[in-house]
């Protein structure tokens, strides 16, 4: 039996915060933040990391003058260091319909609040500020990164809230998220991605253009790769469409051509975004699934 948090927030295992204690989440790109942190800032600043010379110029703080540099070259050079400072972790949870999708009881939307419901926490550890969009069709939810205990409860009791029905909204909440997110910030999505891939090409480019770090996780379980059904089935839209009754043995392979094209073309987008793009198994445990995120983005930091 898992051990969860008490009260509104039991979608939080304590026992995975505990496995994951020892990992910290990275930026890929050196963050724009207003306080001091972990993350390389775009900045020139005074940690002891060094980052590169330049050329003396008049005003500049004599005490960071490299004198053995001047000595070889008869040159005046300055030592610039980077700047450690904080990130903003902007959380994009789809709610549409689709979402209570489940297998073995575990549901796509229970899922989400659980992965993202982590990545807030963890992030609000380290003193980084978090944010959440709700990406339903209306747009309804949207909470503007912030630090403390305060903002983070305000996080999770609004991913507690969160109810998946409807249409998708992926599309506009990213291209919003984009749009409202003045600073550098790690975007990070977690949906399973029923979006025509060519209106996710828009999206991803949107938030590169804006020097974004953008992570994907998508839920999709293996049954809805397989399509493994032997007998007349009512397919039902979790969006609102209308049901299908359909013998899967007349339309099994149309489907996995289907599904494989847009696997294929989805791959394609993230690739040429440059997203940090992570398939998931509703089955695959979430300390494991954020396990390999964590530790994937400190050795490419290194």
């Amino acid at each position: 039996m898992r051990q969860k948090s008490e009260g509104r927030h039991n979608f939080i295992d304590i026992k995975v915060l505990a496995r994951l204690s020892g990992l910290w989440l990275e930026a890929r790109i050196p963050m724009l933040g207003s306080v001091s942190g972990r993350h390389r800032s775009s900045l020139r600043g005074s940690s002891l990391e060094f980052a590169e010379y330049r050329k003396y110029v008049p005003g500049d703080d004599t005490r960071r003058m490299d004198w053995r540099a001047w000595g070889r070259s008869d040159r005046y050079y300055i030592k610039e260091f980077e700047a450690d400072t904080n990130l903003r972790l902007y959380l994009v949870v789809d709610t549409s319909g689709s979402l209570n999708f489940s297998v073995d009881g575990v549901a796509k939307i229970d899922y989400t609040r659980s992965m993202a419901g982590t990545l807030a926490y963890l992030a609000s550890r380290q003193g980084d500020a978090v944010g959440l969009y709700g990406a339903d069709k209306g747009f309804h939810t949207e909470i503007q990164p912030k630090r403390g205990s305060a903002h983070l409860r305000l996080v999770l009791d609004t991913l507690a809230d969160l109810k998946a029905e409807g249409e998708t909204g992926l599309a506009e909440s990213l291209h919003q998220a984009a749009e409202s997110t003045h600073q550098r910030a790690l975007i990070v999505v977690i949906s399973d991605l029923y979006i025509e891939p060519e209106l996710l090409r828009g999206c991803f480019q949107h938030l590169r253009f804006r020097k974004h770090d953008v992570v994907v996780f998508h839920l999709i379980d293996q049954t809805e790769i397989d399509f493994d059904f032997d007998q007349p089935t009512r397919f039902i839209d979790l969006e609102g469409g209308v049901p299908i009754m359909a013998d899967p043995n007349l339309i099994a392979r149309q489907y996995q051509q289907s599904m494989s094209d847009y696997l294929s073309d989805l791959a394609d987008v993230m690739l040429e975004a440059a997203v940090d793009y992570h398939r998931v198994n509703l089955l695959d445990p979430v300390d494991q699934v954020l396990a390999r995120f964590l530790i994937g983005r400190q050795r490419g930091k290194r």
